[in-house]
Formats: C-alpha cells, sequence, structure tokens
C-alpha cells in the first residue's frame, strides 16, 4: 500500500514505508471541480451540498462500506482542495516532466 497510513478496510495490509519503501505515498482521493469563473455563490452552494451528503449517516456508511474514506470537515472546502491539489501537482509534475509521461 502506497498511502501514508494503513487502509482502514484493509489494516492487515502494510504501507510501503512499513515495508521499507520510504517517500512513496500516494492515496486515492476524489474533488469536484466546476469551470473557471463559476460564480462564488455557485461554488458556496454546491460545496454546502456536498458537505451536508457528507455528514449524512446513511450517505457516510454507504462510502465507508466500499472503502471510501472521508476527508474530515475541515478539508472538505474549495481551498482545501486548492491547497491538496497543488501539493499534489507541485509534488508529482517534477516526476511525471522527468520521465517525459505524455496523456494519450
Amino acid at each position: 500500500m502506497l498511502a501514508k497510513n494503513r487502509w482502514f478496510a484493509a489494516p492487515e495490509i502494510a504501507t510501503s514505508d512499513e515495508l521499507g519503501v520510504s517517500g512513496i505515498n500516494i492515496s486515492f482521493w476524489h474533488g469536484l471541480w466546476v469551470p473557471k469563473g463559476t460564480p462564488q455563490e455557485i461554488v458556496a452552494r454546491l460545496n454546502a451540498a456536498v458537505v451536508a451528503a457528507l455528514a449524512d449517516p446513511t450517505v457516510r456508511k454507504r462510502l465507508t462500506d466500499i472503502g471510501q474514506e472521508i476527508f474530515p470537515r475541515d478539508q472538505q472546502t474549495p481551498e482545501a482542495l486548492h491547497d491538496f491539489h497543488k501539493a499534489e501537482t507541485d509534488k508529482w509534475w517534477p516526476i511525471i516532466k522527468g520521465a517525459n509521461i505524455k496523456t494519450q
């Protein structure tokens, strides 16, 4: 497993760090994007709807039943997604570029 921590759905699987291969941490995550220029009030309403859905016990149970980890509430904001996405891009872009990886 390449995540920094063991996955709650399969805690018996060791992380790469635990197996002696450190520094390669990749985790699954989801985000919701809108077109550039979308009015801020629309972004806020959409975010509020997603946050409300993720707070619903039935939705949370269904997502965790299929192995989805729900980020803490303070990470369920457009700003947190932006910061996370930027950090991931900053981390992986030099590797992608250095390996000459192209989209198809």
